[in-house]
């Protein structure tokens, strides 16, 4: 076995043994499974690109040298075929999609198999650390390798075979792949969508035009960031996207709509087909979170007088492309919704049923203004599949999907998790996310820090470095329960909704705020008096006197800040409240540290105000 980086830089030797350029770059035929190398890309004289081919010219190669079967004035340059492509320039070091994982990766390196003395194959694409290090030096991957061993870790070769990669910073639609070359035109619009949000905004767009309008279609309805997916749809010429937004569900294309900017909507709409264009205004006319936005207009639906057989027709005449049938909706003369029956109800039963005698009367139904998330939690309360959407006079104006739902607890969920300072699966990932949550989840610390240099720029100078640095201590503690104080709130917030009548009262909220901090700031100050007394006491070296009067100071003012942030805990639980009915979203760690702010504030000025009265500030 043999690595494409082991290779690049090498001589090339002629017959005679001369040196002719160096290794640049390895072509490779795309029509195999495990594709031949079929060029050889060197650069020659003068820094001259020269290609030729494997086949003919090449004799012997290993990892240091690669020798020609003719001399220099006897080789005869080649072109780079339709079925070719370079594995440095196309693939190396670029992004791919492993179609079996269905993920993005890097190419770090790439694996060759040597089949002859003369013969190469691909074998696939190292995507792993290993290829990492080699791609830096070949003595580095081998020094992992023996640590890795020395602690009982091995470290295994992520190795992509090259009939499950795809190249998608190379249009490869018009170059022939192997029989079992699986692309991203193959996989479910799901994991395209997941596949696409993964890649460099760069390439974005150039692997959504490869697909087609299908294809697109579906991709876009299940992409989770909705301004991405605005964007890929404002980079399509106004026919093609138009032309997509017909192929996608009515309510799917109108939560796409209202992301775009209104001359731009308007121009798409005003492409589309003319049914599908009022199945899109009339949901758009309904306000953001409600059922009314997510439903759908697509429903099966028939007179109450009709047949099992009638209902049979009625669903093989449906496109091919309607909304998944799971139920059908009766509805009486005039067009109200009277029952409903289901699919399995429809197979058992006899042509000649009437539906009255197979519906169910007692429907759970919901109002096209009903909040979105009310009806997911009844979707999943009552184990639908889907929930039919009614106005006042009880006509049937749509469904809710149990997939729409969905979509909308997970939102909902991800929107708790940012509240409470958390973050949502699929957010952020490796290293660079780890750090964020480090700094995140100990932002008092450089708080803290910024606190210490303002007491000491306060009072310093009286106190001295080392009582400036005591007297801080029980600022770490203030921004501590400052911190747990908004924890407090977020998680009422997220367990409690006000419109429920088991919810307790704001005023409750409030004296129990009032409460858990006279509390906890009782306990902080008894702490500090406990430890004010050890150092007073005659064990103690007479140096750490002094101390005393400095931790009473700190001590006041860290349960002084205590209190302030848990009495404020109604003022942040009515911020969350007001922005939540306003559907705007409020990151949990910007209100830890306003909170913790305004605790390291409060923290000072009392330090300030007790600190003169006993001669602690000159």
């Amino acid at each position: 076995m043999i690595y494409l980086s082991q290779l690049l830089g090498n001589p090339v030797l002629d017959a005679d043994g001369e040196k002719v350029g160096t290794v640049s770059d390895l072509g490779i035929a795309t029509g195999e499974v495990f594709p031949r190398i079929t060029s050889l890309a060197f650069m020659g004289p003068g820094r001259t690109p020269i290609m030729v081919s494997w086949r003919k010219f090449v004799d012997t190669y290993d990892e240091h040298e690669v020798h020609l079967k003719v001399v220099s004035t006897d080789l005869r340059f080649s072109f780079l075929q339709p079925d070719e492509v370079l594995l440095a320039r196309d693939i190396l070091n670029k992004q791919i999609v492993d179609t079996h994982g269905m993920r993005v990766v890097r190419v770090n390196d790439l694996k060759l198999s040597d089949t002859s003395s003369t013969q190469l194959r691909l074998l696939g694409a190292e995507v792993g650390a290993r290829g990492l290090l080699r791609s830096l030096h070949p003595a580095l991957e081998r020094v992992a390798l023996r640590l890795a061993r020395t602690f009982g870790h091995p470290l295994p070769e992520r190795i992509i075979a090259w009939s499950y990669m795809d190249l998608v910073e190379r249009d490869l639609s018009n170059v022939k792949l192997s029989v079992s070359h699986k692309t991203l035109d193959d996989m479910h619009p799901a994991d395209i969508a997941d596949i696409i949000e993964r890649l460099d905004p760069r390439l974005r767009g150039q692997v959504f035009a490869q697909l087609d309008d299908e294809q697109r279609a579906g991709a876009m309805a299940e992409f989770d960031d909705d301004a991405m997916a605005a964007e890929l749809m404002g980079n399509m010429n106004e026919t093609d996207a138009s032309r997509m937004l017909s192929e996608m569900d009515p309510d799917d294309a109108a939560e796409l709509v209202s992301e775009l900017d209104y001359d731009k909507a308007e121009k798409l709409l005003r492409l589309m087909g003319v049914q599908e264009q009022r199945a899109i205004r009339q949901l758009l006319g309904y306000r953001e979170n409600t059922a009314g936005r997510i439903m759908t207009s697509e429903v099966a639906t028939i007179d109450e007088g009709a047949t099992v057989a009638d209902t049979v027709a009625l669903l093989r005449g449906l496109d091919e492309d309607f909304e998944a049938v799971r139920y059908v909706y009766l509805t009486d003369g005039d067009g109200r919704l009277s029952g409903v029956v289901t699919l399995n109800a429809l197979i058992v039963a006899e042509g000649a049923t009437r539906l009255s005698e197979l519906a169910t009367q007692d429907l759970v139904t919901a109002s096209p203004e009903d909040d979105q998330e009310d009806v997911a939690e009844d979707i999943a309360k009552y184990d639908l599949l889907a929930m039919p959407v009614v106005n006042d006079e009880g006509r049937l104006l749509g469904i809710v999907t149990v997939d729409d739902a969905l979509d909308v607890l997970e939102e909902e969920h991800a929107e708790d998790l940012r509240v409470a300072g958390g973050a949502a699966d699929g957010e952020d990932s490796g290293h660079a996310s780890a750090l964020i949550w480090l700094v995140r989840r100990n932002a008092w610390v450089a708080l803290w820090a910024i606190g210490v240099l303002a007491l000491a720029f306060v009072v310093g100078g009286s106190l001295g470095l080392g009582k400036t640095l005591v007297a801080a201590i029980p600022l770490a503690v203030a921004l501590v329960l400052a911190d747990d104080a908004v924890s407090y709130v977020t998680n009422f917030f997220i367990e409690h909704d006000p419109d429920d009548e088991d919810s307790p009262s704001m005023i409750g909220f409030t004296f129990r705020g009032l409460g858990l901090g006279v509390a906890l700031g009782a306990l902080v100050a008894l702490i500090v008096l406990a430890l004010e007394s050890v150092i007073a006491s005659p064990a103690v070296p007479a140096s750490l006197d002094g101390l005393g009067p400095v931790l009473t100071t700190g001590g006041a003012a860290a349960a002084a800040s205590t209190f302030f942030s848990f009495a404020s805990s109604p003022l942040y639980l009515a911020v969350l409240r007001s922005r939540d009915e306003r559907n705007k979203e409020t990151s949990g760690f910007t209100l830890s540290m306003v909170a913790m702010l305004l605790a390291a504030v409060v923290y000072l000025v009392t330090v300030v105000a007790l600190a003169a009265p006993m001669g602690l500030v000159g």
